[in-house]
């Protein structure tokens, strides 16, 4: 298998990824073919389109049925640099002084309508995902600013051309959620994918029964020889944890790929034994709350910064990390990477100050003086998800009444859920959101904080010229000591100055399953490694 180091300039590893609860599966084991996998999947995906969504509900139940150009290698998921081929044969190294990519394509990859797959659906899907037509979502289009263009130059070959040298590129290109479509269906339709799923990955879509399950069979004749191991998967959706909890405990699901709080951990483990394994990681992923500011009196920056000036995130941690699935106290970066704030760094925002009491005079302050008056009502938009969505959520609005306001939690499910955030109107105050994302690349990770008008993720409703001036320049240099000084400007301006969103908690995956589950690796995401192609069933 061809793979390469992404050439970031970051000496960082994931570390501790792999924590052995029972009897794990031996390091070097012959896969054997046959059998279903079953797991739960807390949500339904809001479509069928991974260029527009952002939710694990897509990828879990949705990935297995496509391929990608290139892709994390499903052997070191954990690494943010080992990056392999897919449909590519091979990650090629950049010439022209590092503004062209020429990909190689396999000529034995076909969709599951028996069609083959063509430098031309390569092209049709990246002028989807990087330059979407009127109407169509395109929730990472922000990750291609440095592509200039792309075209096929042959049938099996497409090469991109960047504006200039950009070492986030390649881990953009890696992202699952960048499904090669076809190129003949979205000439008919381009948003066929919303509603209906065609793919060259490892499953073939077999049915969908909306509210319990999707399944997929074994595809034939996917490009990658012996693989798939099994013969197919079903995709369980349950809402409530415990029922996700009991399905693996009774032996109904094998494994839920999302992630568990630790007491079901405990539980699992105390109540299987051997027969249980628990994977164990730090999680590119935090949940934010985002007030919109297109309605009053979130449109003032004090109302917003006095919403953050009332958690405290210090004590937070200690307490939600045992009963939910957050953990570490952080800013815009994954926690641990060299571009990430220090926590001296992080104590000189709003709302990171170590005195929580003169934090919460001050957004008092702020509330008076914005004209705010004690007792003001407003309601949470939140997702219809436990973990940790509702459980954060209820943990909020205790904070703020210790500043005098009063909110209630209004729960949508899923795709609801989506829908109020994506209607760039008045339809919500305040929110829970999230930024998860699949490589570990902060230098486009923090698009979620630039201009609605550039990023396809930004639900707060407003411009800042200054946010996008600092993002586009964090992304020219490659300078890593000046990446960082910019990164902490950016971070103030973001959390504090403007307090656009605030930054909660980062999560902390925990991911028990029954011990004959082999071939799959936890990663610092909950999206990465989930095409199913290398997981197999021990007897």
């Amino acid at each position: 298998m061809q793979r390469i180091q992404s050439r970031i300039g970051l000496a960082w590893v994931v570390t501790s990824l792999l924590l052995a609860a029972a009897c794990g599966p031996a390091l070097a084991e012959t896969p054997t073919h046959g059998g279903i996998l079953t797991f739960v999947v807390p949500a339904e995906p809001p479509s069928f389109d991974g260029h527009r969504e952002t939710t694990f509900a897509l990828i879990h139940p949705i990935a297995p049925f496509y391929s990608v150009l290139i892709r994390v290698n499903p052997d070191n998921p954990g690494s943010p640099t080992d990056f392999v081929g897919d449909l590519a044969l091979e990650v090629p190294e950049p010439t022209d002084n590092g503004t062209t990519y020429t990909f190689k394509l396999r000529q034995n990859a076909t969709f599951a309508d028996g069609q083959r797959v063509t430098a031309d659906d390569v092209v049709a899907t990246f002028n989807k995902i990087i330059f979407p037509p009127a109407g169509v979502a395109s929730a990472r289009r922000a990750f291609f600013s440095m592509v200039d263009t792309f075209y096929a130059s042959d049938a099996f070959t497409v090469v991109f051309k960047l504006h200039h040298p950009s070492a986030a590129f390649i881990p953009a290109l890696a992202s699952p959620f960048n499904f090669i479509y076809s190129a003949k269906q979205l000439a008919q339709d381009m948003r066929w994918y919303e509603h209906q799923v065609l793919g060259s990955g490892p499953f073939i879509f077999t049915e969908h029964q909306p509210g319990a399950f999707i399944t997929g069979r074994r595809h034939p004749n996917y490009h990658h020889a012996g693989q798939p191991y099994l013969d197919g998967f079903r995709a369980i959706f349950a809402k409530k944890q415990s029922l996700r909890v009991q399905a693996i405990r009774g032996g109904r699901a094998m494994i839920e790929f999302r992630g568990f709080p630790p007491k079901s951990r405990q539980d699992l483990v105390r109540a299987l034994g051997e027969a249980i394994t628990v994977q164990e990681s730090d999680w590119n992923c935090v949940l934010l709350v985002t007030p919109n500011h297109l309605v009053p009196p979130f449109d003032d920056a004090r109302v917003r910064r006095a919403l953050s000036l009332a958690i405290d995130r210090w004590g937070g941690s200690t307490y939600l990390s045992k009963i939910a699935v957050v953990k570490t106290v952080g800013g815009v970066v994954f926690p641990g990477h060299p571009l990430a704030a220090s926590a001296d760094e992080l104590r000189e925002i709003a709302g990171y100050w170590e005195d929580l009491e003169a934090s919460r005079i001050e957004a008092r302050r702020l509330l008076q003086q914005a004209g705010v008056p004690e007792g003001f009502r407003f309601k949470l938009h939140n997702r219809g998800v436990d973990q940790p969505y509702k459980i954060v959520g209820t943990w909020l609005i205790d904070q703020w009444r210790h500043i005098g306001l009063n909110a209630e939690q209004w729960v949508q499910p899923t795709g609801p859920f989506f829908q109020t955030l994506r209607s760039q109107s008045k339809r919500f105050a305040v929110s829970m959101d999230f930024n998860c994302q699949a490589v570990v690349n902060p230098l486009l990770d923090v698009s979620k904080f630039v201009s609605n008008d550039r990023s396809g993720i930004n639900y707060a409703n407003y411009q800042d010229r200054v946010l996008d001036d600092l993002f586009d320049r964090m992304n020219r240099t490659p300078d890593t000591a000046e990446q960082r000084r910019l990164m902490r400007r950016f971070e103030k301006r973001a959390l504090d100055e403007q307090a656009h969103m605030l930054v909660t908690l980062w999560w902390y995956r925990i991911i028990p399953h029954r011990s004959n589950v082999r071939g799959w690796t936890i990663s610092p995401s909950h999206y990465l490694n989930q095409d199913l192609s290398t997981v197999w069933l021990a007897p």
